[in-house]
């Protein structure tokens, strides 16, 4: 795949970690579709980063696949952009291990992620563990990324990316171009339905709080039931003192394209119970069709796995050009 003059490239990079909820889904995936369309987008699955922690092998195998078609049931199109697995593109690994030699002992020690994963996983606190950043700013600066869609709790990992490719530049010219922070439109901001206050997470010990994707439709009923609101009767949105009521007015906003006030009209005079039922059965509606598409998918595992082996070496191709040129500059002899 040629590098397309028009449109600045995109990478992000998501781990095949478990199910992802309607909170990924309304806030995030749902824009990356247009994006697909604006940008030159890879969407990799970031197998590699985790083996950080002991990985279930079928398990993983299985989830990786499953993200993969998760992602192609939301929208995104693999002929509109790349999606791959960081595994079947050697060059990730390559190319990580040569950084880590352009990279500081101090820099990875200040790494905040390292610090917090280490006191969650303390019988386990491995060398890739702390080398992470290094093998994230490879999958980044391996395709000449300009634009990194990212959250802030990724801020100090593109930093880095950024630090580790400049300090190169120096030494031995123009390789990598450094990339830039993407802040992507910001979809709908879904807050958990049992702590409203706090964002929905698929990681919550209390499965009451999120709605995967994949929930049936009994299931997604059920939570929307269950969801905290408050003691008044009013339906109206006001996130500081109904942050209940606000995060199902949000939601129902977010997949019927209904504004706060038109809901707040359809609702009045009703009560708390109906406002539940309504927004749970649009979810429910509105993950009908991605559901189905997703058991299509999963069930002809020879074209997931067809999709894989074409996006792949496109990936691969891109990746190839970036080592040789780091491999030739460092004084690698190149491969006959």
């Amino acid at each position: 795949m040629e590098r397309t003059e028009q449109k600045k490239r995109i990478f992000s990079g998501v781990q095949p970690s478990g199910n992802l909820t309607i909170g990924n889904y309304l806030g995030a995936i749902k824009n990356w579709i247009p994006m697909q369309d604006e940008f030159e987008c890879l969407y990799c699955v970031v197998d590699l980063h985790t083996l950080t922690v002991r990985q279930n092998p079928a398990e993983l195998r299985q989830r990786s696949l499953n993200l993969l078609a998760l992602y192609m049931a939301c929208g995104l199109d693999p002929q509109k952009c790349i999606l791959f697995l960081q595994s079947h593109v050697s060059a990730h690994s390559e190319l990580a291990w040569i950084l880590n030699c352009y990279t500081y002992m101090g820099e990875l020690n200040r790494m905040t992620q390292f610090k917090d994963k280490s006191a969650k996983h303390s019988d386990n606190i491995n060398a890739g563990l702390f080398t992470y950043p290094v093998l994230m700013a490879a999958d980044i600066l391996l395709y000449q990324t300009e634009l990194v869609p990212i959250g802030q709790d990724q801020k100090q990992h593109l930093e880095i990316a950024r630090d580790i490719a400049e300090r190169f530049n120096n030494v031995y010219g123009d390789t990598f171009t450094i990339p830039e922070p993407y802040i992507p439109k910001i979809g709908a901001k879904i807050m958990s339905l049992q702590e409203p206050e706090k964002k929905m997470s698929k990681s919550d010990e209390n499965e009451n709080a999120y709605v995967f994707i994949l929930d049936k439709e009994d299931a997604v009923l059920r939570k929307f039931k269950r969801a905290v609101t408050d003691s008044e009767r009013e339906i109206r949105y006001d996130e500081v003192n109904k942050p209940g009521v606000s995060n199902l007015i949000s939601i129902y906003s977010a997949v019927t394209g209904k504004t706060f006030s038109d809901i707040e009209k359809e609702f009045d005079g009703r009560s708390y119970g109906d406002l539940k039922e309504v927004a749970g059965q649009s979810v429910a509606e509105m993950l009908r069709p991605v559901q189905q598409k997703y058991n299509d998918l999963t069930a002809n595992k020879d074209y997931l796995n067809s999709i894989l082996k074409e996006n792949s070496e496109k990936a691969a191709y891109m990746a190839r050009k970036t080592l040789s040129k780091v491999q030739r500059k460092i004084g690698l002899l190149p491969r006959s």
